[in-house]
């Protein structure tokens, strides 16, 4: 091979490295399926970090202030429109709605990245949730969820650290996550510190009973260190 030929046989290795860069930290599109605090908390970190979103509840009138104060790349649209619109979804609902919604946007997010946030309480969710807790949210949520590239994400910090404790000064606060999918994972990873916080991957769904609601580290403000060695992490 001659020097010229190695020179262009380089630069197409850069131009290819730089292209692949490029599209990993391109701008998501994500679908909000439940704007409320945990969704619109989110919504404002990601709007700020540049992603495209279309944000959904079951009263979409009351989220035209939030979409308008978020920028042209945030709009409003029903359950439905969110889901197809996004790469990633994020489910943020009561949990006692997570098996209707399954059912009502099966063919909407199929084969999609679903982060999932909701928590079951059995004084507001009944008895479903009472089984949920028994037997771990992140094996009950595939259940509820087929066909979605599942992760369990932002159900362990309160909404009104989510909303503050953004890229706060001093140590990141850690957000658990757990999937059974590698490359839903990363892209989890990806959108926790866009919104300002530092990702802890704990292990599978199974795994994710170990930042339940009621477990030691549920709504506890830590650092990654801190998170990893409450749970027994390397």
């Amino acid at each position: 091979m001659t020097a010229r030929n190695v020179l262009r046989a380089l630069l197409l290795c850069a131009a290819a490295f730089s292209a692949s860069l490029s599209a990993a930290e391109a701008p998501l599109k994500i679908g909000i399926v439940g704007t409320g605090n945990i969704g619109g908390a989110l919504a404002t970190h990601w709007a700020k970090a540049g992603h495209e979103l279309v944000i959904s509840s079951r009263h979409p009138e009351e989220l035209q202030e939030l979409a308008k104060s978020l920028g042209p790349k945030v709009r409003v649209g029903t359950p439905s429109e969110a889901a197809k619109f996004g790469d990633v979804i994020l489910l943020s609902v009561p949990y006692k709605a997570t098996p209707q919604v399954g059912r009502d946007l099966a063919n909407d997010w199929k084969g999609k990245i679903l982060l999932d946030t909701g928590n079951p309480y059995p004084f507001r969710d009944g008895e479903m949730a009472t089984d949920a807790r028994k037997r771990g949210t992140g094996v009950t949520s595939k259940e509820f969820l087929p066909g979605v590239r599942l992760v369990r994400a932002f159900n362990a910090i309160n909404e009104s650290n989510l909303k503050s404790d953004a890229n706060r000064k001093g140590g990141l606060v850690a957000i658990p996550l757990a999937s059974d999918d590698a490359e839903a994972l990363k892209v989890a990873e990806r959108l926790v510190r866009d919104a300002g916080f530092d990702p802890v991957v704990v292990g599978g769904l199974a795994r994710a009973r170990e930042f339940d609601v009621g477990t030691k580290v549920y709504t506890e403000v830590l650092t990654a260190k801190q998170l990893r060695e409450a749970l027994g992490l390397k």
